[in-house]
């Protein structure tokens, strides 16, 4: 790695200033943990003329019940903070478990809720030194024109890779984006897109400033598992998470998300039609058809694609029969 490149450091004391900032600078990045941001500066996969520091902004990492029994988190709470708050750990263990899951204890302690949502996409042929990727005449990426993973395509596969996305996407979560212009909130899945050269929906002058979590379902559970190369630190190669509630022996609700395997966080289609099914074989059988059906794992880790699809699919079925006896 280089030494990190010249850049003017902002500190703004609001989000209102934030947004400011970057409106006059587009091109400006933000930095809040930093875990994801700083080793791309130091790779030369990046060189903003300025990063704008969101560590010390007040109510960033703010937790808000609201009154309806859900809750809003900002996005400058840590994944140790998440992890170790007790009220979250109680109306939505899955989440604690995907912050728990994450990296390194000195990796939670920095990183934020934000910047996992929000972390770059990942490849082999990517996340590399300056002088391998000039060698190979860089990837579509970043600096060439060609992706290496698909060479005949016309887009890039690199794999979003976080680990809170699943878990909020399963458990129906918003953002609110902020600008100069205002505020708007969305689902969280309207935040990303196909496409692992530019995975994410925000507009250039727009920064994310808080999740909300809805009320749990009576009688619902949620859980997270993950499958990684080493049993800490590791990005998923295939993380998942399901949402389940039973009335009756029988699904009322199912969500299904996945991470590690698509340029998105993927919410996995065709759940609904499972409504009133019990949880046997046939039914298990069915949710590992869909996942397969609907992952797209290319090239882009040091493991076989076809092996990140059935770890995947054998990660969600589990799970599920896990939730549906538990």
């Amino acid at each position: 790695m280089h030494a990190l490149p010249e850049f003017t450091l902002q500190r703004p004391g609001t989000l209102a200033e934030a947004a400011a900032l970057l409106a006059a600078e587009p091109g400006a990045r933000l930095v809040a943990g930093g875990t994801d941001l700083l080793p791309n500066l130091r790779r030369g996969l990046e060189r903003p003329r300025m990063l704008l520091d969101l560590s010390g902004l007040a109510g960033f990492d703010a937790v808000d019940d609201e009154t309806d029994g859900g809750a809003t988190l900002g996005a400058g709470l840590t994944l140790a903070a998440i992890a170790a708050d007790a009220t979250l750990a109680a109306r939505w263990p899955a989440l604690a478990e995907a912050a728990l899951a994450a990296a390194a204890p000195g990796h939670r302690s920095a990183a934020t809720l934000g910047g996992n949502l929000c972390q770059d996409t990942r490849c082999v042929f990517y996340n590399q030194s300056e002088w391998w990727r000039a060698s190979n005449d860089y990837c579509l990426k970043r600096g060439g024109t060609v992706c290496h993973v698909a060479p005949t395509g016309e887009r890039c596969h690199a794999a979003f890779s976080g680990d809170l996305a699943p878990v909020l996407l399963a458990l129906g979560a918003q953002v609110e984006l902020q600008s100069a212009r205002g505020q708007r909130w969305l689902p969280l899945a309207q935040l990303y897109r196909d496409d692992g050269a530019a995975h994410l929906t925000l507009a250039p002058d727009e920064l994310l400033s808080r999740v909300r979590l809805p009320a749990p379902r009576a009688g619902a559970v949620c859980g997270y598992r993950k499958a990684r190369v080493r049993g800490a630190i590791d990005f998923p190669l295939a993380a998942v998470a399901v949402a389940l509630a039973l009335e009756g022996g029988r699904i009322a609700s199912l969500a299904i998300a996945l991470s590690g395997t698509n340029s998105h966080p993927l919410l996995l289609a065709g759940t609904h039609e499972l409504a009133g099914l019990p949880v046997d074989d046939a039914l298990v059988a069915r949710v590992g058809k869909l996942v397969a059906q609907q992952v797209s794992p290319m090239r882009s880790t040091a493991t076989p694609s076809n092996y990140r699809r059935q770890v995947a699919t054998a990660l969600v079925q589990r799970l599920l029969r896990e939730l549906a006896v538990g």
